[in-house]
Parts: C-alpha cells; structure tokens; sequence
C-alpha cells in the first residue's frame, strides 16, 4: 500500500538526506565497496597515500555535490517520472559517498572542511534547474555526470600505481555515472552545448584545487 507523505514527512526525509551526506562515515551504501577484500594495495609512500586521499577527498566531495543537485532537482521537478528517477540516481551516488568515505578512513585522511558550502552551492543550482523544466533539469544531470566521467578517468590515471583499492572504487562510480548521464537524455534532457560545459568544467576545476588539501 502506497503511503502519502504530508509536508512534514518530506522535510524530515529532506534533513535525514543532509545529514548522511555531510556528517563523515553517516553514508551506509546499498551496495558492497568494489575494492573487496581480494583487493590489496601495494606498498605506497607516505607522500603517495597523501596524494591518493587528496584525489579521493575531491571524489567524495563531487559526490556530496551530486546528492545535493539531485535532491534540490528532486523538490522541484514537475513529474513524478522525474522525481523517481532522481531518487534512483541519488541512491547510487550514496553508495559513492560511502566507498569514497570508507576509501578515506584506510588512507588515514578526512573528508573535506568545505562540504557543507558545496552542498549548499549544488542544491541552489539544482532546485534552479529543476524549477526552469524538467527538460533542462535532466539536461543539466547529463551534462554533470559528464564531467564527473572525465574527472574520475584522470583520477584513476593520477592515483598512484600502488593505489589498487582507490581505483576499483573509481572504476565502479566511472559506470554508474555514465548510466545516469545515458538516463537522463533518454529521459528527455537537454543536450547542452559545448560553451555551456566548458564553464562547468572551469566550476569543477576551482572545486578540485581548494578540496584537494583541505
């Protein structure tokens, strides 16, 4: 039996949302880690586990943004449709968060001090998206997920090579992320033009420098 949620029901999911995304190791992933126990690292330097949990710290942080664009887009898309497949999506990007948090703990690192204004900032942008169509929307998940492959490609290639356990977890997010982006233009998003991914990749990049150390 399907229940009807009232207002109140929502804001309380809504909050428990905000806390499992910005409260480090909250995030419990449906799905196993890809870097299973058969996955050992060789042995690193202490300046290469640096680098690692810094491209890791970047990865967790672009998965906090994630959640938070598909939940403002999920408040305000048009159709039902929509919204589920928003949920959907941002269940995935959980399970990212908590591999990319669990990844930190074993590198002996932390997850970024900045995650709440980047929360902040992606939510803005994508209830703004969602409130514009869900065309755009969609669109905008596409564009984002995207980026988010090229971003992970160049991290599996900049983790050191003794790295094994962080690149099976980026490995597996890799796929993920192109089945949303594929989901979302079967879904009727927008394509956006190049002039339009170029500045959300000048976005990330400023993303990537401040998170990467603290």
């Amino acid at each position: 039996m399907n229940r009807n949620y009232s207002h109140a029901d929502n804001l309380i999911h809504q909050f428990d949302t905000v806390l499992r995304t910005l409260v480090p190791h909250a995030a419990v992933a449906s799905r196993p880690s890809p870097a299973t126990a058969e996955i050992q690292d060789d042995d690193m330097t202490a300046d290469e586990r640096r680098h690692a949990a810094g491209l890791m710290r970047v990865n967790h942080t672009g998965e906090v943004c994630a959640q938070a664009l598909y939940q403002g887009q999920g408040c305000t898309a048009k159709l039902p449709e929509v919204r589920d497949q928003m949920e959907h999506s941002a269940q995935e990007e959980i399970d990212h968060l908590a591999w990319c948090d669990d990844r930190l703990q074993e590198l002996d690192s932390h997850t970024s001090l900045l995650n709440p204004l980047f929360y902040a900032a992606s939510f803005g942008l994508g209830a703004v998206a969602g409130a514009v169509g869900d065309r755009i929307s969609l669109g905008f998940v596409a564009a984002t997920e995207e980026q988010v492959g090229k971003h992970l490609e160049e991290h599996m290639v900049k983790l050191p090579a003794g790295d094994r356990r962080s690149r099976a977890v980026l490995r597996q997010m890799a796929i993920d992320e192109a089945h949303h982006a594929q989901l979302a233009l079967e879904a009727g998003g927008a394509r956006f033009p190049a002039p339009v991914k170029f500045g959300m990749s000048l976005m990330s990049k400023v993303m990537t420098k401040s998170v990467y150390r603290l």
